[in-house]
């Protein structure tokens, strides 16, 4: 079996009276995530990686915010788009790792739903997709509230 492995990284600023997507799924918050399309973080890190993968670039090469047909897409559209992107030439994902840093709200009572959501979309079985959440100890913007970061690697194979 050939192997490909790959990484993302992202980051959205944090401001009152946005929404806050993540994995696909709606938190409630008092703020959200700034971005051209619905700002999802976590998807966009699984894009990125899935892209990073086969060499294709990454997310803003292929759907690039300064095209208006991105603006406010739900990232659930990016994420299906990237796959169909990706697997192809008989590639397929094997598994899916990420985490999101972010100070509040804890997202432990949403992470089931959202690696539901995303395994839907990779077509893999759940306990393929590792979603873990981390605060950054009050260090940096994330800790300062002023941001969210998501990283995460993928594993491809065919």
């Amino acid at each position: 079996m050939e192997l490909r492995i790959g990484y993302g990284y992202d980051v959205h600023q944090l401001a009152k009276g946005e929404e806050l997507w993540l994995g696909g799924i709606l938190v409630p918050c008092e703020f959200g995530a700034v971005g051209h399309s619905d700002a999802d973080v976590l998807l966009h890190v699984i894009c990125d990686a899935l892209f990073g993968s086969r060499a294709m670039g990454d997310i803003g090469a292929h759907f690039p915010d300064t095209d208006q047909a991105y603006k406010g897409i739900d990232s659930k559209v990016l994420l299906r788009e990237t796959v169909d992107k990706v697997c192809t030439e008989g590639w397929s994902v094997v598994n899916v790792d990420a985490t999101v840093c972010l100070e509040r709200p804890k997202l432990r009572p949403h992470i089931d739903e959202m690696r539901r959501c995303i395994a839907d979309i990779l077509r893999i079985p759940v306990d393929r997709v590792g979603v873990k959440a981390t605060t950054t100890e009050r260090l940096g913007f994330v800790g300062t509230g002023e941001g969210i970061s998501a990283h995460a690697a993928v594993l491809l194979g065919r």
